[in-house]
């Protein structure tokens, strides 16, 4: 991109298909409204929408009407062709697939940015190169793409959802969940694969002492998740209320809102709970905190380190899973009184 911008300058995002990149890329965003004075739209799949109202900085979010994968060259050529009456100056794309670039280039966007990818030469014409020993975290490399050529990469502005205060009251009333007490939210799912997920056994141990000690717990997660909520129930001693398949992705939102603490696997609803604005305990196996940390500095990353991790792998391919089962409840309970502790050493009140 080039550093005289027209303020006037409408740019279309092509955004990622998982959660937790979508709600990172809103660093994206952040960065292009503040330093470019410019107007972002986002292009997206359906179910983000909502994720993507809550990010003051797009103007307008489009729907992808695709399922993950899908190709349908002439639904995009279409959608394409819908676009072009926008008059786009440029579009950043930010998937690294052929398909993601053809809406762009369908809409005859005259800039259309992206790292280098699946031959799409010609279909992103401002191709930028991703080396990742220098932008290490996944945020940086969508920031990347929103400066010009060669510029130094500024601060990372951290995501920040906004709440729907009425919604929120709505969701307590009819989910008839208690406020009497700090609450403490667990996500223990994560679409990946099982070689991102804390065992459940050590899920309900945190949840029955944190129970002991007053904290209202809430299991947090889709419809998929739902047993798995009942199993940390039911090894918590009732001392939890089951929240999974009970809400939509913007309630988690202003649920999480309401939390003190929320303990995640490296999943999509750990980004989304930091951008919430609630203490972040992130468990972390196959992945690594290096590359998708919690977006926050309210955040505690749990990571061991091992000599096979991280492994990206959606199962353990050793079958042990060590990187998760030895990251224990006790450590977790300790991370919790450490982010008390450094909040009342700053004087914040929660």
């Amino acid at each position: 991109m080039t550093s005289g911008t027209d303020l006037s300058e409408r740019i279309l995002v092509v955004g990622p298909s998982w959660v937790g990149d979508m709600v990172m890329a809103q660093s994206l965003y952040m960065t292009l409204t503040a330093r470019h004075g410019v107007t972002v739209d986002v292009i997206a799949p359906g179910w983000s929408l909502p994720l993507i109202r809550r990010m003051p900085q797009v103007a307008d979010g489009i729907e992808l009407p695709l399922g993950h994968g899908q190709f349908a060259w002439a639904t995009r050529r279409h959608l394409g062709r819908q676009l072009r009456q926008r008059h786009y100056a440029r579009a950043i794309v930010i998937p690294r697939s052929f398909k993601a670039a053809l809406i762009p280039w369908h809409a005859r966007i005259p800039v259309r940015t992206g790292y280098r990818g699946e031959m799409r030469f010609g279909l992103v014409n401002d191709i930028r190169p991703l080396d990742p020993g220098v932008l290490r975290q996944t945020v940086q490399r969508y920031v990347a793409l929103g400066l010009p050529v060669g510029g130094t990469l500024p601060p990372v502005p951290q995501p920040r959802l906004t709440v729907d205060t009425e919604n929120q009251s709505r969701l307590t009333r009819d989910l008839g969940l208690d406020e009497d007490g700090p609450v403490v939210a667990l996500m223990p799912g994560a679409e990946y694969g099982p070689a991102k997920c804390w065992p459940l056994s050590h899920f309900s141990q945190v949840a029955r002492r944190l129970g002991e000690q007053g904290y209202r717990v809430w299991v947090l997660g889709s419809a998929k998740e739902r047993s798995a909520g009942e199993a940390v129930i039911a090894g918590a001693g009732g001392m939890a209320v089951n929240l999974c398949g009970e809400t939509r992705l913007e309630d988690a939102v202003d649920l999480l809102a309401l939390a003190r603490h929320a303990i995640t696997n490296d999943s999509g609803l750990l980004h989304v709970a930091a951008a919430a604005g609630c203490n972040v305990i992130g468990i972390y196996g196959s992945s690594t905190p290096a590359h998708t940390p919690p977006l926050t500095d309210r955040a505690a990353a749990l990571y061991l380190d091992l000599e096979c991790s991280p492994c990206f792998r959606r199962e353990c391919p050793l079958g042990h899973l060590r990187c998760l089962r030895e990251i224990t409840p006790t450590r977790v309970l300790e991370s919790i009184r450490a982010l008390e502790a450094d909040a009342r050493d700053a004087g914040v009140v929660e």
